[in-house]
Order: structure tokens, then sequence, then C-alpha cells
């Protein structure tokens, strides 16, 4: 095993560990240490020049067993054999390699046949029309070698690159940055830009814009160049996107959601013609559409109306992919969720609805469908609705510049347009010849079927079925009797009293707030459904014998509570507080200065606004002490 080696000779190695070229090598062993490693670096003249050695020690494991396997057997000499390099070399090349074999395969077997060097080479020669010192040359270079190793060694050399001298630095620096911009040019024009200011700058003269495109190619990769050109999106297509398997999951075990907005003019209830927005979750496993809903916007509402319809059908998933829009993301939807990306997250949140049913929410990553399989399915969706004959007139094309010609001669009534998602979500879950991985043949139905038959799955209890059905907003109860006032309306219930003051979290119908509202604590337990507190008209005796009855009432089931809790009357607080021994009495206190009275005739009988008597009886209380009369 070769002991000390060249820059030369380690990246000749082809080792995975290390760079391939020499400059490459050299930057690594700087960063690495090599150049200052004590006894592990050398230098020795070699032709006359000094040549850096390196210890096998510094390299890699896996490059020392390269070196074991394919170095020389003369330690100071190293010569290697390198095959990923043959592997490189193209057809041809390859072929001129099996080709001078052949040729010395004949000159070594006629050799040993007993003739003479002389003789093989010219018998070859006749053979094969290649001049004696070509193959005298190849014969030197597999000197003492096994067949075995012949092929990489007989490659022909690649003729030294032209030196780089032959344009200026500066002006092949200006050509290249000047390409590689966002906005730059193609090479030519970059190419001439730098021909029209070399006479200036003193560049002299330039190659052919051919060579400089070969020079280009070999020295700024491919993705350099694309990075530097098309920006980062463009550059991240050269990596293969990532494929994730879901053959460990089983059928609602993890879904995704998502929005779609059709290219379909439809005319809605109250006339306004809009395209509207199809909201839909596919379950990860089958790639079943397994809930979807229509809806003139994609808005929390909805998204929360689609959830109850899945979970109503098949139960509550694990897990789920939520695209980051803002009726995903939404409180409503993931509120309690500490990795939301919009909006702000505060302690006093309410539970959102996924939170709520305990599933685990990852968000897919913005501009990449890959983590949406949800996303091809709206392709095919489109196709087959947008462009059903049913839409005839109302496809409003997939892009401005693609509008066909008939474009906004009709619109679909929305209930129409309602049962054609219906029929056509139905048909793309029932088409067999699936390939998905875990379809295999079969349609997303069956895929689906098969496996939710024996997958255990949770499924929602009485009190979780209001999650969906209604809307959850974070709200104060009024202090005194704790009623809600919300959206003009307010609600009451009993149970209020003792949340007079707090905060409280409410589940209603948007569409039917009359019908009363479901009271939580800001933790999510259940307080108690609160009706809703109609306003009576000013000289509405009936109401006002109503609202009498009921606080009556009220209060007569407050006292009997009271009641209840008040076993002791108070006539027997009195006897057990009462009995018993007298506290004894506290010795008086005497003051420290005590002030002397004055004696008031008991005849004389003052009036109470006599304004004599009161300065006379203040002039004597001075006297008393001591003071003069002024």
């Amino acid at each position: 095993m070769a002991e000390w080696l060249t820059l030369q000779q380690i990246a000749a190695m082809g080792s995975a560990e290390l760079p391939r070229s020499v400059r490459g090598l050299s930057a690594y062993a700087r960063r690495q240490g090599w150049f200052e490693a004590d006894g592990k670096t050398r230098q020795r003249k070699t032709a006359g020049r000094p040549v850096t050695e390196f210890h096998r020690d510094l390299l890699p494991k896996s490059a020392q067993l390269v070196v074991l396997h394919r170095s020389d057997r003369q330690q100071n000499s190293p010569s290697i054999v390198d095959w990923d390099a043959f592997e490189r070399l193209s057809k041809a090349q390859k072929q001129a390699c099996e080709d001078r074999a052949n040729v010395l395969d004949m000159v070594e077997t006629l050799v040993s046949s007993g003739l003479t060097i002389t003789a093989a080479v010219q018998s070859a020669v006749a053979t094969f029309g290649v001049s004696e010192r070509a193959i005298h040359n190849w014969r030197k270079v597999v000197a003492d070698r096994p067949r075995n190793q012949w092929l990489p060694m007989l490659a022909p050399k690649q003729r030294a690159a032209r030196e780089r001298s032959d344009i200026h630095p500066e002006a092949w620096a200006a050509i290249k940055s000047d390409f590689l911009r966002p906005d730059g040019a193609v090479l030519s024009v970059c190419i001439r830009r730098a021909e029209e200011a070399a006479e200036m700058r003193g560049w002299g003269d330039f190659p052919t814009h051919r060579t400089l495109r070969r020079r280009l190619e070999a020295e700024v990769p491919k993705a350099i160049q694309i990075l530097a050109r098309k920006g980062r999106d463009a550059a991240r297509m050269l990596f293969p996107a990532q494929r994730r398997s879901v053959s460990s999951l089983h059928a609602m075990e993890a879904v995704n959601v998502d929005g779609h907005r059709c290219d379909v003019f439809v005319r809605w209830e109250d006339g306004r013609i809009e395209r509207p927005h199809l909201i839909a979750i596919q379950d990860l496993y089958s790639r079943k559409i397994v809930a979807w809903r229509i809806s003139e916007s994609e808005n929390k509402e909805i998204v929360r109306l689609t959830f109850g319809d899945l979970v109503t059908r098949y139960g509550i998933p694990e897990h789920v992919t939520l695209d980051n829009g803002r009726a995903f993301a939404s409180k409503w939807i993931t509120g309690g969720i500490r990795n939301r990306f919009r909006f702000k997250v505060r302690d006093e949140d309410p539970n959102g609805l996924l939170k709520s049913l305990g599933v685990a929410i990852h968000w897919a990553q913005p501009g990449h469908g890959q983590s949406k399989p949800i996303e091809r399915a709206f392709r095919e969706l489109a196709e087959r609705i947008a462009k059903n004959p049913v839409c005839a007139g109302a496809y409003t094309g997939n892009a401005p510049d693609a509008k066909p010609e008939n474009y906004g001669s009709a619109a679909v009534p929305i209930d129409v347009f309602r049962q054609l998602v219906d029929q056509e979500i139905a048909a793309h879950n029932a088409q067999t010849g699936r390939r998905t991985e875990t379809a295999k043949g079969r349609s997303f139905d069956e895929t689906f079927e098969a496996s939710y038959a024996d997958a255990i799955v949770r499924w929602p209890t009485d009190s979780q079925r209001s999650l969906w059905l209604l809307a959850a907003e974070k709200i104060r109860c009024r202090p005194g009797s704790g009623e809600i006032h919300f959206q003009g309306n307010r609600y009451w219930a009993q149970p209020l009293n003792a949340h007079a003051g707090r905060d409280a979290v409410i589940r209603f119908d948007p569409d039917a707030l009359h019908s009363g509202i479901r009271v939580y604590d800001i933790d999510d337990r259940f307080i108690c459904d609160a009706d809703c507190v109609e306003d009576a008209g000013f000289y509405d005796i009936d109401a006002s014998r109503k609202h009498a009855r009921n606080v009556n009432q009220l209060v007569k089931l407050t006292r009997k509570a009271r009641d209840l809790e008040t076993a002791m009357q108070p006539e027997r607080l009195g006897e057990l507080y009462g009995s018993g021994k007298m506290p004894k009495e506290p010795d008086p206190v005497t003051p420290k200065i005590k002030r002397l009275a004055v004696a008031v005739n008991a005849d004389f009988e003052p009036e109470p606004d006599n304004q004599e008597f009161e300065e006379a009886f203040s002039r004597g209380l001075r006297l008393v002490a001591g003071g003069r009369d002024e």
C-alpha cells in the first residue's frame, strides 16, 4: 500500500468522500489542515520541481481502502488503476481500449509460442495496422500488470486543456458575470458585449464563441447556471421530487384537504354569476375523495361543515394535512395549535375544531403540490367537471389567455352544478385501473373499503357532534346575570350566573342564531345550552307576564336551592353559638391625660343656635386650660 501520495494521485483514486478535481481536493486539504499536519506532509522533487506529498493516514478510511486496492506495488511511485475514470469514457474510447488490449494479447501469445518480440510486434502491425512504436508504448504501460487491469491503463490520453490565457481573465470574468444574472442575455450576446469593450479595456483577442461556450459548460455546472438565471424554484427541480409511501397507513388514518376554484360560471340562488369553490377532503391511503362541498368562497364555515361531513360519514382521522390558506389556518379550525403560520397565536384563543377532535395537524409546504396528493385529483376533476357538456358556454378556461370562443355565453344553475360535482366525484372514486401504490389496478372506492373494513377509527361522541355543526367564538358573559350578547341577540340560561363577567366560548349555527347557542368555558368544558332571549314590545302585556313568571320561577328555584344549602335555621345557630360561658369582661383602661369637666348651671338651657352662648362657652374653656382671653 502506497504510504505517500500527491494530490493528483489522490484525486485520480475517485474516492466518494473526496473531491475528484485537484483544485477541489487542494481546498479540501487546506480546510482539513493537511498542510500543517506534523509528520504527515513532505516535499519531494520530481522532474526538478518540488511536489507536496501527504501521508495516507490523512485520508478517510474509505479512501485508504481505495488506495489499498488500487495502488501500485512500488511504494514511492504508485500507479493507480482508475476504473471510475474508465467508466466515464465514451463508447468509442472504451472500444479503443479493447482494440489495444487485443493487439497486446496477440503479441503476448506469439511471444509465448517462441517468437521474438520484434517478430511478434511486426505480425501485430500487419494484422491490426498500428505502428510498432505504439505497441511498444502500450507494453510499457501494462508491464507487470495482469490482463484484467489493462483496459483502464490503455485508455487514450486526454488532450491537455488549452491554456486559459487565450482570453483575458477580466474579460472572461465579465462574460460569466453578465451571463449568470437573473435577467442575463444569451451567451453569444454577453460575448459580443465583452468584445465591444475589449479594445477599450485592453483585453486582446477572443477565442471563438463555440470555444467559450464549451469552456463555460466545463467550468460552470448546469445547476449553478439554472440557479443564477432562473432562480431557486427552478434549481429545486434539478433534484427529484420526494415520493412518500402510504403503505404503512390505513383508510381514514390520514387525510389531506384543499380548495379549488372551478373554471365554470354558475348562477347562484340570488342571481349572481360567479365561479364556485370546491372544498374537498381526500383519504391519503386510498386517494378517495371522502367529503366535499361547494361554496361561493373558500371560508372557514364551509371548511368546518366539510369536516363535519367527513366525521359524520367515516369517523375522525388521526392526521390531516392542511393548506396554509386563511380558511384552513383560521382559529375556528386550528385554534390551539402552536405551529399555525397565519394569525396571532394567543393562549386565550379557543380550541378549534381539529384540536378539539384530537387530530394532528400538518401544514403543506407552499408551492409544493407533492405534499398534497389532492392536487392531482383536482387536475382530473377539473377536466371532468369544467369541460362537461352540462357546462357548455360556462367554461372560463384555466388561464386568462386560454378562454374558449364561447366564453361567458352561459352560466350553470348552482343546483345543477352541485349535482354534476356529486356525479363526477362518484365516478372519479369508482374508476378502476388506478395505478397508485395501494390501488394496484383497483378503484379508489375498492381500495378504501378493503382497508376501512379492518381499520380502527375513532368515532365522535354526541357532545363532539356540535363541534363542526356550530362555530366557536370567545365572548365575555355580562356582569350580573351572565347573559351573552352576540350578533344583536341575547342568550341566557341559569348556569351562566356562575360565569358572569368571565370569558366563555360559544358554539352556534350561523344560519340559525335564534335556535340558541351552546356555551363552553375557556378550557372547552360544556356549561349549558342558552336560549335566545327575544326583545318584547314596549306595551306587550303577555310578554311582560311571561317574563315575570320566569323571574318568579327562577327566584323560587333559587330559594329552594338555598334552603337545601342552609340546613340550620337562625334560631338553631343562636342556640349553637349562644350557649356556653360568657367571655370575661376586660379591665377598664385609664387614660394617661385627664381633662377637667366644667360645671354648668342646671337651670340654664341655652338655645341651640345662640351665638353669644357659644362664644362665652369657648372663653371659659380657654380660661380653664390656662390661656388668655384676647
